[in-house]
This record gives C-alpha cells, structure tokens and sequence, in this order.
C-alpha cells in the first residue's frame, strides 16, 4: 500500500472518505501508562527516566537473575487503585498476579508480571469531550520489558542490528484496555488525550509519550455498514502521537477495505506504525492468549485490598477534567466558552492557577481566563515555550487578580498591563498583596484619567497635525483613529483610551 493510506494528500483523503461510507471503523485501545512511583514494580532500583546512560538503573531482580524474588511496591497499587477509580473501574477486593510467558531480547526473565484472571480494576468507562461514551474493559498492573535500541537507522525499519537497554525493565506500568467503541481514528485520538488528561489530573502518570510513559496500542477491524458483529482486527503498537493514532487508524481503515475489495484475506496480525512512510508495517502475526501460557505467579502471593484502603485513596481524587469543563461553562457559573474551558482544563497546573485567582483572590472570571488564555499562552509560546512550562512562571493568581482588577478600576490601560506581563512572568519577585500595583507606581505606568490632562494631550496632537484635522472635518471621519492613536502614544499608552476618544470627537467637532 502506498504513502499515507488514510491521511496524506487530498486524493488519499477522498479514499477514505469513499471508504467510509461504505465500511464502519470499529477501534479499541490499549494503553501502557507508568506508574509515577520513584522505584520499579518489584525492586528498589529507581524509575526515573534516565536516556544517558544504558543499564544503569538495573538490579538482579529487574534483570531476572535465578535466586531473586520479586516483591510487589504498595506505591503502584495506589496509584493504579485510583487511576482504576477515575475510571469508574470496580476495584477488586483481592488481585492476583501471573506470569505472561513470551520470549523475546528485551524481556529479561522470559516473562512479564502481570495480573490477567483477577485484574486490580474492571467495568469502567470514559466518556469524552465530544459525547462518545467508551467502556473500559479492565485496568491491570504489569511491569514494562526493557528498550530495544536498534542501530543503522532512525527506527526499526531498516535497521541493522539491535542493543537491550534494561532500565526500563520492571518499570511499573497501568495498562488500561478499552472495548472496541470507537469508530474513527479521530475519536482514537480524543480518547487517548482524555485519558492522559486524566492519568495525571490524579497523579498516576505523567503520561509523557516523547519519553515513553504512555504509550497506544491500536486495535482496528472494519466492517460493511450496517453488519453486526466484530471482524478480524489488526493490532497496530506503540504509536507515540495522537496524531499518529489518528493517521494510523485511517490508514488501516483504507488498507483493510482494499483487501476486502480484492477478495482477499485480513488477517489478525501486529503491525507497527512507520512515522516516515505514514504507513503500517508487518511486524507478525498476531499471537492468541494461549500462546503466552498465563499461569499464576508463585512467587508473589494474592493482595487483599481493606475497603478501608480504598475508601480512602478515593477520597483523594479531585475533580476530573469532565467534571470541571461542566463547572466552569455552567450558565449559572462561571459560564466560560468551551474554547476557553477546554484550554483552562488541560493542563492541571493551569486549572489550579485559575480557581486560586478566581476563587482565592476575588480575580473577575472571565477576565482572568482571557488574560491566561491569551496574552499568557501566548508569551509561552513565543518565547518557544510551552503552556505545560506554565508551572516556572513568577506571577501568581494573587498577582494575576490584582492586574485585573488594576485594570477594571481604571488604576492602568490594557497597553500597560500587556507591556508589563513579561517581566511579571518571567522576571517578577512580587508576591504580596499591592506588589502589582506598588511597581506599577515605581515605573510612574499609572493611568492618566484625569480629563484636563487628558485634554491637553489632545489640544497638542491636534496642533501638530492641522491638516488632518481640516481633512476630518471635510468627512474624513476614519481619521478618527489616528487621532486618537496619536494620544495615547503621546500618553505612553497611560491614558484611558474612552476618555482620550470622547475628548478628541468633542475638541474635533467644537473648535
């Protein structure tokens, strides 16, 4: 199959579009979330991402050496615990664990802990933004295999030999298991930025795929519109991208109905996503569960968990993304946009910084949410920054409230406060109440609002520019605009711009 199956150019496109209208996408995700827990699923060594230097976050029990015994980390049963319960998941009364028996160069002991007859969470559900409702199937525990690195070229493809990195072996990994709800690669990728969202608004996963702590596996089957039932699906692995989630189910959907067109055969096989070529590799065909020989874990024994325990770690979870898109533009609330809930809500840090200036500091909502979503995402992102670096800014909410009330009162312009806000993020070491304004004072940035001030700056600029002035009362009234522009610069953008445009139409009109 060529270049970009389901998403390149515009012919591609049409192809799929074609497709679509006669075949239903049916897709199911599985993801591989780390544990945020300092030390591995089973030993002391640490879990902190380390690219730099190979093998050395290892011990015998992490690379499966005869004699060791693995014992499980109460931190990833926590926190797995309420990933399950953000879930909705039903949380079991008593987990067990199995081996996974496969054998491959980065799976050190030849086979992986993990929890398959009794999963720590089961039954849940997620419903996203856009009010698609996916059933979780289960959430289980299991440990990470080590890091192929393959060498002679930039992926797998192509390359010429292979090197094992075992530091990622016996991390703890969340795989959450979804049922086949959804029905394009779009919802795919809403899914999978929902779930992160939630991973680490409880503080289970930092959900970063650049560096590996949450990665998509894709199930795609498709089938005649209006037939019922599943056909064979193909599993697509470790797409590190929602972009690529929703380039990799498209391009599936269009490889699947050209082979049913052909009369051909489509069979149940693992594939991997080649970023380059925006296309699906065969990696094998898929193996079935018996072929991993599941069997209890002797070496680590049945874990009961107290409703006690769990009661309280669910009373820890806050109030999820969902929950807080609905307060926030709830009429009878804070009534926001969706454009703006949806940004104030995705990253948690952003969420937090918020509510404290609205609610702990009397910030006025809306403006508030303006101000954050726009001039200060955008000092982020032009400096080449990222509004998850949102937490290294120096304003804080107190600070934020105070320069938006500043300028509800008057006290400032919008010019000013704009000019400021670099410093107040970047540079700022304010932090008490009046720190806003005490160096809106020491800069001499107050605003000019009383209106003979205001007036001679008026007089001023209407003098220097007596042709234009006849030019305005001749009927060149846009004219305006450049009077009134003229002011304010002569103001240093202090003068209340309401005041400086009704003072300019009256001394244009009367004299």
């Amino acid at each position: 199959m060529g270049k970009g199956g389901g998403g390149g150019d515009g012919k591609k496109r049409s192809e799929l579009q074609e497709v679509l209208e006669r075949y239903e996408p049916v897709v199911g995700v599985e993801v591989h979330a780390q544990l945020l827990s300092d030390t591995k699923a089973y030993c002391g060594c640490s879990s902190h991402y380390n690219p730099n230097i190979p093998n050395a976050n290892i011990c015998p029990v992490c690379t499966g050496e005869p004699g060791t015994l693995p014992v499980p980390n109460a931190r990833v049963v926590e926190l797995a615990s309420k990933a399950a319960m953000a879930l909705q998941c039903e949380i079991a009364h008593e987990v067990r664990y199995d081996r996974k028996n496969y054998f491959y160069p980065d799976t050190p002991k030849n086979y992986q802990i993990t929890q398959y007859t009794h999963p720590l969470g089961a039954g849940g559900c997620l419903e996203l933004p856009s009010g698609r409702r996916v059933s979780i199937t289960r959430l289980h525990v299991e440990e990470d295999s080590a890091k192929m690195v393959h060498q002679g070229s930039d992926s797998l493809a192509g390359s010429t030999h292979s090197l094992v990195d075992f530091n990622r072996a016996g991390i703890p990994l969340a795989e959450i298991v979804s049922e086949p709800d959804m029905r394009s690669g779009a919802e795919a990728a809403e899914y999978g930025r929902e779930l992160q969202k939630i991973l680490r608004y409880v503080g289970a996963s930092d959900g970063n795929m650049a560096e590996g702590s949450m990665r998509l596996d894709i199930n795609v089957s498709i089938r005649p519109r209006g037939e019922e039932g599943l056909r064979p699906k193909v599993e697509v692995k470790n797409v590190n991208s929602f972009k690529s989630v929703q380039q990799a189910v498209d391009f599936e959907v269009v490889r699947q109905a050209r082979a049913y067109d052909a009369g051909e055969v489509v069979r149940q096989e693992t594939r991997m996503w080649d970023e380059k070529e925006l296309a699906s590799k065969l990696m094998r065909v898929k193996e079935g569960e018996s072929d991993y020989r599941y069997f209890p874990e002797p070496d680590v024994p049945p874990l009961a968990l107290a409703s006690s325990v769990v009661q309280a770690w669910r009373a820890t979870l806050q109030e999820l993304p969902a929950a807080k898109r609905a307060r926030y533009q709830d009429p009878a609330g804070l009534n926001l946009d969706a454009e703006t809930t949806k940004f104030l809500t995705d990253d948690l840090a952003v969420a937090r910084f918020f509510e404290a200036a609205v609610e702990q500091h009397g910030a006025e909502p809306k403006e508030a949410a303006k101000w954050l979503v726009g001039d200060i995402a955008g000092h982020l992102n032009g400096n080449k920054g990222r509004v998850k670096e949102f937490r290294k800014i120096k304003l804080t909410p107190g600070g934020l409230a105070e320069l938006v009330d500043l300028i509800g009162q008057g006290n400032i312009t919008g010019k000013i406060a704009k000019e400021l806000l670099p410093e107040l993020l970047d540079e700022w070491e304010g932090g008490e109440e009046g720190a806003v304004l005490a160096l809106v004072q020491a800069r001499g940035l107050e605003a000019i609002t009383d209106p003979a001030v205001i007036a001679a700056l008026v007089q001023k600029v209407l003098e220097a520019n007596p042709e234009k002035v006849e030019d305005f009362r001749e009927g060149k009234t846009k004219l305006l605009g450049f009077f009134v522009g003229m002011v304010l610069k002569e103001s240093g953008s202090r003068a209340n711009p309401e005041v400086v445009q009704s003072l300019t139409v009256e001394a244009l009109n009367g004299a």
